[in-house]
């Protein structure tokens, strides 16, 4: 299983990344290029303590799904709603300049990766879910 442990993981995850242009197509889901680099900085700056996310307000979400999408190698059905903090149609993060909200997430990256006590945290995300 790849782990944002390994630095040669954490590097393909930001050459998938550095090969994404603005007018790139969509390949799963709805949303751009654009919006999904703003999607992921939320989700890291949540992870950061740097950005609220709702909780999730279903207990078969909590108890079940969250777990099974976690520790499950499945891939994450289509349709599925995110929180509306992380919807860039909503209230995520609204995409600006593509280069500057690029250079963003790489920061949020590495800080993330290095941060101490997300060692246990990114050694349990598979890389790859949902960047195209």
């Amino acid at each position: 299983m790849k782990t944002l442990l390994n630095g040669r993981d954490r590097r393909e995850v930001l050459d998938r990344l550095d090969k994404l242009h603005s007018h790139a197509q969509p390949r799963w889901g709805k949303m751009s290029a654009h919006q999904m680099i703003c999607h992921l900085s939320d989700a890291l700056r949540s992870a950061l303590s740097e950005k609220y996310i709702s909780p999730s307000t279903s207990l078969f979400k909590r108890v079940i799904l969250k777990p099974l999408a976690l520790w499950l190698p499945l891939p994450w059905p289509h349709g599925f709603k995110t929180r509306p903090e992380m919807d860039q149609q909503r209230d995520g993060t609204r995409p600006v300049d593509f280069e500057s909200d690029l250079e963003e997430l790489h920061i949020l990256f590495e800080r993330f990766c290095t941060r101490e006590g997300n060692s246990l945290l990114a050694g349990q995300l598979e890389t790859g879910r949902g960047v195209q």
